[in-house]
C-alpha cells in the first residue's frame, strides 16, 4: 500500500519525507517556460520604440498646438488682406443720359488724344477704348468735362463713355471709331526729271506721277485731279531761270510726302 502511495506521489510530482509512512501531497512550482535572448532583445527593442514614437508625437502636438496653428490662422489673415474688395453693383439707369463725346476727326497722325463733352452735371464720366477704361473725369456744374491725353493705338480706336451717379450708371454713348497712323502716303513723281532744262517755246512744264489711295496732291500749292487709278498730271508755268516744283502728298491721317524738283527754263 505504501509503495503505491509512492508511486502516485511520484506521478504527481509529491515527494514524501523520508522514514513516513504518510504520503504527503507536495507540488513543485512549475517551471517557466524558456525564451531565447534574441527574442527577450526584440522585446526590449520594441518597448523603447514604442516610448520613443510616444515621445515624438507629444513633442509635434505640442509644437502644432503652440506655433503651427497660429502661424496658420495668421496666414489666412494676411491673404484675406489681399482679396478684392467686394464691388458695389452698380445698376443700370435708363433715365441717365449717356455722355455726348466731342471728336471732329475720324482719322489723326497723333497719338495723343483730348477728349471734350457734356454729360449730366456733377457727375463722372468715364472713357473706354476697346473696351477697355482708360479714364474718369469729373463734369463741371454746366456738364461739360475735359480728359488729358490719351493715348491711341496703332490702327483702329473704337472709343466710348458712360456717365456715372453714385451707383447708378447710364447706357454707353455712341461709339466713335477713329484710325491713328504715322505712315506717310506713297508718292512717286515721273515727270520731269529734277535739274530739267528748257529753252525757249512755252514757259511751262509738265509734271506727272501717281499716289496711293487717292489721296490728294497740291503742286505748288494749287490742288490738281488724281483719277481711281491714283494718277495725276498737269502742267504749271514757269519763271525765267530756276524753278523749284513742289508735289505734296497728304493722306486723310494728316501724314505727308513732298517731293522737289529743279527746272530751269532759259528763253
Amino acid at each position: 500500500m505504501a509503495e503505491q502511495c509512492f508511486r502516485k506521489a511520484e506521478v504527481e510530482g509529491s515527494i514524501p519525507p523520508t522514514g513516513s509512512k504518510l504520503v504527503y501531497n507536495y507540488t513543485m512550482p512549475p517551471r517557466q517556460r524558456y525564451r531565447p535572448r534574441s527574442v527577450r532583445r526584440l522585446e526590449k527593442k520594441a518597448k523603447r520604440n514604442l516610448i520613443l514614437s510616444i515621445i515624438i508625437f507629444l513633442i509635434f502636438a505640442y509644437f502644432l498646438i503652440t506655433w503651427g496653428l497660429p502661424t496658420l490662422i495668421g496666414g489666412l489673415t494676411i491673404f484675406n488682406k489681399f482679396k478684392p474688395a467686394a464691388q458695389v453693383e452698380e445698376i443700370e439707369d435708363t433715365g441717365l443720359a449717356p455722355p455726348v463725346l466731342n471728336i471732329p476727326f475720324e482719322a489723326t497722325n497723333s497719338a495723343d488724344l483730348k477728349i471734350s463733352g457734356y454729360a449730366t452735371e456733377d457727375s463722372q464720366v468715364e472713357i473706354y477704348f476697346d473696351d477697355s477704361l482708360k479714364d474718369t473725369v469729373d463734369t463741371s456744374i454746366d456738364g461739360s468735362f475735359e480728359t488729358g491725353n490719351l493715348n491711341l493705338i496703332e490702327g483702329t480706336n473704337y472709343i466710348h463713355a458712360i456717365t456715372k451717379n453714385g451707383d447708378k450708371k447710364s447706357l454707353p454713348s455712341k461709339t466713335i471709331k477713329l484710325l491713328y497712323s504715322k505712315e506717310e502716303p506713297k508718292l512717286e513723281v515721273s515727270e520731269p526729271p529734277d535739274n530739267h532744262q528748257i529753252k525757249g517755246g512755252d514757259k511751262k512744264v509738265k509734271v506727272s506721277g501717281s499716289v496711293d489711295n487717292q489721296n490728294p496732291i497740291t503742286i505748288n500749292g494749287t490742288t490738281v485731279i488724281v483719277n481711281a487709278e491714283g494718277n495725276f498730271s498737269t502742267e504749271i508755268s514757269l519763271n525765267e531761270g530756276d524753278n523749284t516744283v513742289t508735289i505734296i502728298a497728304t493722306n486723310n491721317f494728316g501724314n505727308s510726302k513732298k517731293i522737289e524738283k529743279k527746272v530751269t527754263y532759259n528763253p
